[in-house]
């Protein structure tokens, strides 16, 4: 009989540049929603879909994450990718960490825009083998219809059940994909860095002592 895993653990991947109330309000709702035990915030190192572009070094974005959590005993950090320091593909990291960790469930984090291009990922079949699919949508999203499932997967997950804004399909059942339905905070980090960069105000889209971290360090100015 196999053994019942008892952590279940969320996975979020970004840049983070900077990390904002958005990201923090969707991982909280999240993690609420799902019951999960405890979320890690994966800053990438270099992104596959942003290489070349213009990224804060590692060690800034992850000052900043690590302010951002502090005091949140469910919220942690894998600093996996950015000891890599090469390109950042989820694949791989979800076969590190389901390997160091045999008896954690994964559920990787990620918002319906970046599910809807699954299919562009390396290696994007293997990642249903190596953890569970969260996938963030707003409101409006929840009535069940046979388009939440890109194209390319449709033939491996069958739709499971709907429980209040949880939404779940399963692949044979080994492997979920739940379309998970928040409030959260419509927040862009390209827009920070924008006002920023326009010398205006951020106050209340960041934590205090981040919005302190940036204007000390001159970050984006």
């Amino acid at each position: 009989m196999s053994k019942i895993k008892q952590n279940r653990v969320g996975l979020f991947g970004g840049t983070f540049d900077p990390i904002h109330f958005g990201h923090l309000r969707a991982a909280e709702e999240i993690r609420q929603i799902l019951s999960l035990t405890k979320i890690y915030f994966i800053p990438s190192s270099i992104p596959p879909h942003k290489e070349g572009s213009d990224i804060t070094c590692a060690s800034d974005r992850l000052e900043m994450l690590r302010l951002a959590i502090e005091g949140n005993e469910y919220f942690d950090i894998s600093e996996f990718e950015l000891e890599s320091k090469s390109t950042s593909y989820t694949v791989d990291t979800l076969e590190h960490l389901s390997g160091a960790h045999p008896d954690t469930e994964f559920y990787f984090m990620l918002g319906n825009e970046l599910f809807n291009h699954i299919e562009s990922w390396k290696d994007y079949r293997r990642l249903f083998e190596l953890a569970h699919f969260a996938v963030i949508t707003r409101p409006g999203f929840s009535d069940l219809d046979s388009n939440k499932i890109p194209l390319a997967l449709k033939e491996d997950f069958r739709y499971y059940k709907k429980i209040e804004n949880v939404i779940s399909y399963t692949k044979s059942g080994l492997r979920d994909v739940v379309f998970t339905e928040i409030g959260g905070i419509e927040i862009s980090s390209t827009d920070i860095r924008n006002l920023i960069k326009s010398n205006k105000s951020i106050k209340y889209l960041v934590p205090d002592k981040i919005e302190k971290y940036i204007i000390t360090e001159k970050l984006y100015a």
